[in-house]
């Protein structure tokens, strides 16, 4: 069944109103008439099976038939935070990342990021990747719709770790420490009382550099190996954010 998500302030008592492009999206792609039942959510405390009562004026509004319960949201909340990649890898990141269960993501400027950072051309990149966050979480089905913050320099991501229960490295060592012995003392420790957050950090192309690897170890991470095989950058995060959610329960894991 077709997701949208609205603000809040959409909510009413008895029925919510859809505007802009969700509207036009009911209305043209969909053919929406009245009748019609979809599910809206406002990505905070409520969610609800709806029909269409009427379109006028560029607006749906549709009468909430049920409430239903916010449960498509894993326990462990992940940040995954990405080196910006070439072209439009960041675009795969989040669409994939989102489906699997990433709450939020931080692109940051690493020594060997490749991409020239302009911040008038990532104010765009941006609005573009929240928007493709907002799409693959109504294709999944997400309860919330993960946000993509402003683009960080180095030291100022080293500066957010202390805001996590725990921070993972992807850098592979020769005899290195590997994600799922990493995971293993975290899941026993978990927070009964709240959702605890995991920052999760994944390189550019040519991936990080020993010097940090050391200040990243430094500050608190954990550096940690995916396996045998090297990973492109936009597949790291993903396989990372897959294995974490597994080991801690949320794919049918311990």
């Amino acid at each position: 069944m077709q997701r949208y998500f609205v603000s809040p302030e959409q909510f009413k008592e008895n029925t919510v109103d859809i505007s802009g492009e969700d509207a036009r999206h009911i209305s043209k792609v969909m053919r929406g008439k009245s009748g019609d039942q979809f599910i809206v959510s406002d990505g905070v405390s409520r969610e609800a099976l709806v029909e269409i009562a009427s379109i006028e004026s560029g607006t749906v509004t549709a009468a909430i038939v049920r409430p239903l319960e916010m449960t498509h949201e894993p326990a462990v909340k992940v940040t995954v935070a990405q080196s910006l990649p070439k072209g439009d890898k960041m675009e795969t990141v989040i669409q994939k990342c989102t489906e699997i269960g990433a709450v939020s993501f931080v692109p940051f400027i690493s020594e060997r990021t490749i991409v020239q950072y302009d911040a008038k051309k990532e104010s765009k990149r941006l609005e573009r990747w929240n928007k493709i966050a907002k799409e693959a979480a109504e294709q999944s089905h997400r309860n919330t719709v993960p946000r993509v913050e402003q683009p960080l320099g180095w030291k100022q991501l080293l500066a957010t770790f202390r805001n996590y229960d725990a921070v993972y490295f992807c850098y592979e060592k020769e005899e290195g420490l590997q994600l799922r012995d990493a995971l293993k003392p975290f899941i026993g420790v978990m927070p009964a009382d709240r959702s605890p957050r995991v920052l999760l950090l994944v390189g550019p192309e040519g991936g990080f550099s020993e010097e940090e690897c050391r200040q990243a170890e430094e500050t608190g991470a954990a550096s940690v190996g995916l396996g045998k095989r090297i990973l492109r950058c936009e597949t790291a995060g993903m396989v990372a954010l897959a294995c974490i959610l597994y080991e801690s329960g949320e794919m049918g894991g311990v």
